[in-house]
């Protein structure tokens, strides 16, 4: 049995590595600010294993003994960095630094920081697919405090020797996802009868990742015992924003755009293709189970 202290446990990636560990049977212990994206309910809310401490993580001045951070707390939705990112550089790059600050106190053995990252800190690419090695450029300030997390943590493991991993995903979707995201907003569209805004005409694309499969590969390294190593995680899976949303209309049996789809202006500083090279984790073992369009999770 591993001991995890998991930060944003509540939130959309995180409660799904919280669910496939309580499965797979190690102990949790859930740092949550309970934001508006945490989900307030979830099954394993009185499971013996896992525990729940309410807590910003820029906040926290200890942490419970154990033998991973697994940090998924993270202000995620680019447009709302763009309007204000003020709590994105709080929670993305103090938080992370505060949690690193903890662990570089314990005299004895450091648990493993595992940081859990994005692909939008290499920025867009027209052709090709950012290996690990790639210059880090990121376009907003949400991929930019991303970004600067990761240097934060590689910075603390050479001066002070915290083990890490970081693991850079692609666009994740899946059950309890927040309804600001492309395609739970989408979803929530289709079902009240609303337009599905999209960006500019459509044509930007992205790499989309079920968050299960994602989890796994997080299990994969962790299993592994990797330590100080950087991954990409993708599904080679590359949509159009418009085709996502005309996959998520089927689901509803929808086909009409005119009907259904509302173009909007673009984002500012708008990335026109996301693309990662993750031959280096598939190397592991692990190939993602969902990577063929859009994997229907509402049937």
């Amino acid at each position: 049995m591993k001991i995890f202290v998991v930060t944003g446990g509540r939130g959309f990636i995180g409660s799904h590595f919280v669910e496939r560990a309580l499965k797979e049977g190690h102990q949790v212990i859930d740092i949550d600010k309970m934001t508006y994206a945490a989900n307030r309910k979830l099954p394993w809310d009185n499971h013996k294993r896992y525990e729940l401490i309410e807590s910003d993580i820029k906040d926290i001045t200890h942490l419970p003994t154990c033998d991973y951070v697994i940090n998924f707390a993270a202000e995620s939705h680019v447009d709302n960095s763009i309007n204000s990112s003020t709590i994105f550089v709080e929670s993305n790059i103090v938080g992370v630094h505060n949690l690193l600050e903890i662990i570089r106190g314990k005299v004895y053995s450091k648990p493993l920081f595992f940081q859990i990252s994005t692909d939008e800190v290499y920025g867009d690419i027209r052709e090709e697919s950012f290996s690990e090695d790639a210059i880090l450029s990121p376009s907003n300030p949400y991929s930019a405090s991303k970004a600067s997390a990761e240097m934060i943590v590689t910075a603390y493991a050479r001066t002070y020797g915290i083990p890490y991993v970081i693991t850079r995903s692609s666009n994740n979707y899946g059950p309890r996802q927040y309804q600001e995201k492309l395609i739970s907003q989408s979803i929530l569209c289709v079902e009240n009868n609303r337009k599905i805004p999209v960006h500019g005409d459509g044509s930007y694309v992205r790499d989309w990742i079920y968050v299960k499969d994602n989890v796994d590969a997080i299990f994969t390294i962790i299993d592994k015992d990797i330590k100080n190593e950087v991954f990409n995680i993708g599904a080679n899976n590359s949509l159009t924003n418009l085709e996502v949303v005309k996959s998520v209309m089927s689901w509803f049996g929808e086909t009409q755009l005119d009907q259904n789809v509302e173009f909007v202006e673009n984002r500012m500083g708008q990335d026109l293709r996301y693309s990662i090279d993750f031959k280096k984790i598939k190397k592991l073992g692990w190939n993602p189970k969902h990577s063929s369009g859009l994997y229907n999770f509402l049937r």
